[in-house]
């Protein structure tokens, strides 16, 4: 097996800003995020209104949109 020297990595100052930069957006896309979600901040709860549950905020994220099941189906043969 051939065996070869350890490349060697230089940090400069570029990188670092750049490093920097997106540390700091991806702190604010998160703190957005956690604004967003959070009702008592909102007031979604102190307004009286009911906190949605789980499955309904990811179904909103998502863009689902859940049809509502029909009770029973249409019998034909009940009404002869």
């Amino acid at each position: 097996m051939l065996r070869r020297k350890p490349t060697r990595l230089e940090l400069k100052m570029d990188d670092t800003e750049e490093f920097e930069s997106i540390k700091k957006e991806l702190e604010n896309r998160k703190r957005q995020r956690e604004e967003a979600s959070c009702p008592s901040s909102g007031g979604g709860a102190s307004d009286g209104e009911p906190r949605p549950s789980r499955a309904d905020i990811i179904n909103e994220r998502i863009g689902f949109k859940p049809q509502p099941k029909m009770a029973a189906p249409p019998t034909f043969f009940g009404n002869l």
